[in-house]
């Protein structure tokens, strides 16, 4: 995978408690939407550490419970508080053989609901769900999926999963940063769930598996110009954008479609937004990701049972 190599260098680049600017004081959902982000964000960053380090980075931010899930490779945390629960998809780690090999297995399989998904991504979230599941079954509080590069497409099957199952909580939101496409169409609209999809600027990633294996995005994208802000840019004009951004990458002696895909380049643009937020532009330009439409009922049935395939 693309993004093998990136994620190792993520590891290289071991998370500081200095590092990590979220602190709740409160419900999840009484922050604006950019510090959700920047806190998702960095939540997908910790999930690349060991249990310790991410448990006390967690704790600092406010999530005092942490739980981690591995099977075979497939690796998750549920960060917990009174109000809110997390779950964060690790993405792909170099020395995981069963990450490697999903990001490669780029075939399509059916998926439990509808559709075809990416077989790859969809026998890690088999490995992970059983135990996910029953974590989840009990749980009352808030509900939020998020993740980096093939965690974030392991969290938006999972979120799909837990809406059409007969887990009570709905899944809040999903939040994921450089994810890879996940499914056909139809896969991708079927479960209707509030899901921010961040791509920065030449970030490869979002970009496999190609359109042409019938692959698409699901959620709304919010888009990282050239500059790292937060951008409606679109058409010819994101071209532009990134074909500036290429060039400016190539005169600093790195390749865009490569560093992009870094968490710390997310995380700095988050930054930079939340800097600007009361700007009018950045006021303007959220206005326009925030306005849609309310997610439409799901079609019956509205339940789905998910067993395990091990």
């Amino acid at each position: 995978m693309l993004a093998e190599k990136l994620d190792q260098r993520e590891q290289e680049q071991p998370t500081k408690p200095n590092e990590v600017a979220s602190r709740l004081t409160g419900p999840v959902e009484r922050l604006g939407f950019l510090q959700k982000a920047l806190l998702f964000a960095e939540l997908s960053k910790i999930s690349y550490q060991a249990r310790a380090e991410a448990g006390e980075l967690a704790n600092l931010i406010g999530f005092p419970e942490i739980r981690f899930y591995d099977r075979d490779g497939a690796q998750a945390y549920m960060f917990a508080n009174e109000t809110d629960a997390v779950i964060a998809c690790r993405g792909t780690e170099p020395n995981e053989w069963n990450d490697i090999r999903a990001d490669l297995d780029a075939a399509t399989a059916l998926a439990e609901s509808v559709g075809r998904v990416h077989r790859g991504f969809k026998r890690e979230v088999d490995d992970l769900w059983p135990r996910l599941e029953q974590a989840l079954v009990t749980n009352e509080k808030t509900l939020w999926f998020t993740g980096h590069s093939l965690g974030g497409a392991m969290a938006a099957i999972c979120a799909g999963r837990c809406k059409l199952s007969e887990i009570r909580t709905n899944p809040r939101a999903v939040y994921t940063f450089g994810s890879p496409r996940i499914g056909n169409r139809r896969y991708v609209n079927y479960a209707r769930i509030e899901y921010y999809r961040f791509v920065n600027n030449n970030d490869i990633v979002p970009r496999v598996p190609p359109l042409w294996f019938g692959y698409r995005h699901g959620g709304k994208q919010v888009y990282i110009d050239r500059y790292g802000r937060i951008s409606t840019l679109g058409g010819w004009l994101r071209m532009r954008d990134r074909f500036h951004g290429f060039i400016r990458g190539l005169s600093e002696w790195r390749v865009d479609h490569f560093t992009d895909h870094l968490m710390a380049e997310y995380l700095k643009a988050l930054h930079k937004s939340i800097e600007q937020e009361h700007t009018d532009r950045m006021r303007r330009v959220l206005n326009k990701i925030l306005k849609s439409d309310p997610p439409q009922p799901l079609p019956p049935p509205a339940a789905a049972k998910f067993a395990d395939q091990k």
